[in-house]
């Protein structure tokens, strides 16, 4: 199954919830929960769509909720400091991660378990804001026009072309390595920590392309601060609708999109986890939500508990097997 057709089974979350909307009341909150500030630590740099997303479902929440909920960026280590922190956080719900599919699905593949600094399927999954498709996006003035020009060039030129990626392992990392799989091709890899530095750099044209998600890059698309050759969807998105994918592109069986999902601290109450389940899948089916979200080409998805664990088990096998077989490594 895809991830979006896994995606699409998560955001029937978010047509129950709308019939949930008038249900949330105090009583329905953990006794005396939330009584203080709520923080979403997230594990890359401020500017990107995996920071985006907390900061406006946080902002209804807080609205909900009478207390603040502030988001804080711990980037490093792909990932992995802002996520061991949450980790080793009290499990009183009021520290929370919003993270793409690095510390949650792939790390535990790459790094040795004591180094990690905490275990991904010890943390409490809650839900999953959004899915978004990931873009080949290129420095403005890059020879190429198109992807498949794209693709003789980078065989033309092998190890001469690079390529950014938010850090060692995360999805722009392991999608530039299909990539080059797929196509034949050999690149220089230029980690980042985040998808903001690497966007400025590809805007700075320091470095010539980028697997980035749609919601980051839409917008400097538009502006014509770098170009977006194709999509990893399966089909077209109706952002680029004149874009093509990869797979159209010539490149067989390419799909690849990034996922946002929160979770809590190992042992959190339940209570607590099934709270904020549900006030979240009901802040994401919000019509003011969606839009914002829209903006940013990013689809809300929602979904219980158990179809957001079952979900994030399916995505740690999938990328164990694409680390494996590429014996990826980053000790």
């Amino acid at each position: 199954m895809t991830v979006y057709r896994r995606l699409a089974v998560l955001g029937l979350g978010i047509v129950f919830a709308q019939c949930w909307m008038d249900r949330a009341s105090a009583a329905d909150a953990p006794q005396g929960y939330p009584d203080h500030t709520i923080r979403i630590i997230v594990p890359f740099p401020a500017g990107g769509t995996a920071d985006t997303l907390p900061r406006i479902v946080g902002q209804y929440l807080s609205k909900r909720w009478g207390q603040p909920v502030v988001v804080e960026n711990k980037s490093g280590a792909g990932g992995n400091i802002g996520a061991a922190y949450v980790a080793t956080s009290p499990a009183d719900g009021y520290t929370l991660l919003a993270s793409p599919p690095g510390p949650l699905a792939i790390n535990d593949s790459l790094y040795k378990p004591d180094s990690l600094g905490f275990k991904p399927p010890d943390l409490e999954p809650v839900t999953v804001l959004g899915a978004v498709p990931n873009v080949l996006d290129v420095r403005p003035g890059f020879p190429a026009k198109t992807a498949q020009e794209l693709i003789a060039y980078a065989k033309a030129n092998p190890g001469k072309v690079s390529f950014a990626s938010q850090g060692n392992g995360s999805t722009s990392h392991l999608t530039g390595i299909l990539f080059q799989k797929l196509t034949g091709t050999q690149m220089v890899h230029i980690p980042y920590r985040g998808t903001a530095p690497a966007l400025q750099d590809i805007m700075a044209s320091n470095v010539d392309l980028f697997f980035d998600n749609l919601g980051s890059s839409l917008s400097l698309q538009q502006s014509d601060k770098l170009r977006i050759l194709a999509t990893g969807g399966k089909k077209r998105d109706p952002s680029l609708p004149d874009v093509p994918t990869l797979e159209e592109a010539g490149v067989a069986s390419f799909e690849s999109s990034t996922w946002f999902a929160v979770v809590a601290p190992p042992q959190t109450s339940p209570a607590i986890v099934q709270y904020l389940n549900q006030q979240i899948n009901e802040v994401l089916a919000l019509p003011e939500v969606k839009e914002q979200f829209a903006k940013i080409a990013v689809e809300p998805v929602g979904g219980s508990i158990a179809e957001t664990i079952k979900f994030l088990a399916a995505e740690r096998d999938k990328w164990r097997s694409v680390v494996k077989s590429a014996n990826i490594s980053v000790e």
